[in-house]
């Protein structure tokens, strides 16, 4: 709910339009607010409790259920964003919104029906190409939260040196989200070189002894570096929703519109 709908449904109760009873059961409808479809049920309530839109994962939804999605979301005027989206959902869903952008590297569809306000920086490192559909995922999350981002490709630990070169990049960013699978070391390497919160997100990216990613998740909530968090693997969008989140909450100025 704005700060203008708001006013307008509290000048009905002052005129005497509506009793207290009437403007207590309108606030409850607006607060509880889910929109019903023949699949989903849509959670329009939770950019006001938790300031963003809900996003919708993408794996085993029907096409038309994530275009539903994005139906409410619009007549809502909120902001869409859909993760590990396939071609053929996203091509579906664009029919009915053109402006919608995929990113078929990160599979994710966004489509911003009010951009948001830009605030904070994410800096977002990937250890190897490997890791860089969930590194993607990431930034594309960051975009839809409205921070900008920075994308630091390839400097994995096995080249010091290619991180070294790429701290002053990363000295600009509010939050960090480092994407690394085989042992999943650069994280700490990372934290030990910045100020800010680090984001660990491992992937399942190696061989037999990564176990699919738990090798690199262990690691990293092993690290030293008292400046590191870890998200579940290969969770780039949870890895860029925190690091946003904090980006945004450290250059706040005032309430979001």
């Amino acid at each position: 709910m704005t700060q203008d709908s708001l006013e307008f449904l509290l000048q009905r109760w002052q005129s005497g339009e509506w009793d207290v009873a009437q403007l207590e059961s309108v606030l409850r409808k607006t607060f509880e607010a889910t929109t019903i479809t023949s699949e989903v049920q849509i959670d329009i309530d939770r950019q006001r409790r938790c300031g963003y839109p809900e996003v919708v994962y993408g794996p085993g939804k029907s096409l038309e259920a994530i275009r539903d999605v994005f139906r409410a979301q619009q007549v809502a005027g909120q902001n869409s964003l859909a993760t590990r989206i396939t071609a053929e959902q996203a091509e579906f869903v664009a029919n009915e919104f053109p402006a919608s952008k995929y990113n078929p590297a990160a599979r994710t569809l966004m489509h911003l029906n009010v951009p948001p306000q830009p605030r904070g920086r994410v800096i977002v490192v990937s250890a190897g190409t490997s890791d860089r559909p969930i590194a993607e995922e990431a930034v594309e999350t960051s975009h839809w939260m409205g921070c900008e981002t920075d994308l630091v490709l390839d400097v994995g630990v096995a080249g010091p040196h290619r991180l070294i070169a790429q701290r002053d990049r990363l000295a600009t960013g509010d939050a960090i989200v480092v994407v690394a699978g085989m042992e999943g070391a650069l994280p700490s390497v990372v934290a030990g070189w910045v100020s800010v919160p680090v984001i660990a997100v491992p992937t399942s990216v190696g061989y037999g002894a990564n176990l699919g990613g738990f090798a690199p998740l262990l690691g990293m909530l092993n690290s030293c570096a008292a400046n590191v968090a870890v998200v579940n693997i290969d969770a780039g969008f949870k890895g860029g929703y925190l690091a946003s989140l904090i980006a945004r909450q450290s250059r706040q100025e005032g309430p979001d519109v």
